[in-house]
């Protein structure tokens, strides 16, 4: 199957989409910040320096999502009509789970949106928390649903 980023001569290029029709479509993406037990019970209690890090953590995802086009160069900018994100404290990990979803009605769809909403979010718990523990490992990024356009539905596990 040919690379669609790249034309005829090998040079990249933004997809022309102007021919697809306009569909809802859907992502989901999820990741994580694995971090010690000691650095988790100040996300859980509240006390860390830079405040509530989960809430910060949050807007920073649906930011992101919603500035992917200006990060990743050959995405089209969007619509986003929806952006959810999601952080949870997982002291089976230890650390915070991330879910993110990104909806819009277009031409494309929005899986780089939602992994995208979960890295910033990711590197925002990062940050948040840095001063304490610089060992954090932020990872199992991945596109968890999408649905929508020619390609159809695929979901984790499917």
């Amino acid at each position: 199957m040919p690379l669609t980023h790249f034309d005829a001569h090998g040079q990249a290029h933004v997809v022309d989409v102007s021919g697809k029709p306009v569909t809802a479509r859907i992502a989901s993406a999820e990741g994580y910040v694995r971090m010690r037990p000691e650095t988790l019970d100040l996300v859980e209690q509240g006390t860390a320096k830079k405040g509530d890090v989960l809430g910060v953590a949050r807007l920073a995802g649906i930011m992101g999502s919603k500035k992917t086009a200006d990060l990743i160069p050959l995405c089209h900018p969007l619509p986003v009509t929806r952006v959810s994100v999601e952080l949870a404290a997982d002291r089976d990990l230890p650390g915070v789970r991330i879910a993110a979803t990104v909806g819009t009605t277009g031409q494309t769809g929005v899986e780089m949106e939602a992994l995208t909403a979960v890295s910033t979010a990711a590197l925002t718990v990062y940050d948040m928390l840095k001063a304490v523990e610089r060992g954090m490992e932020i990872g199992g990024i991945r596109v968890t649903l999408k649905d929508g356009g020619k390609s159809g539905r695929y979901e984790v596990g499917e």
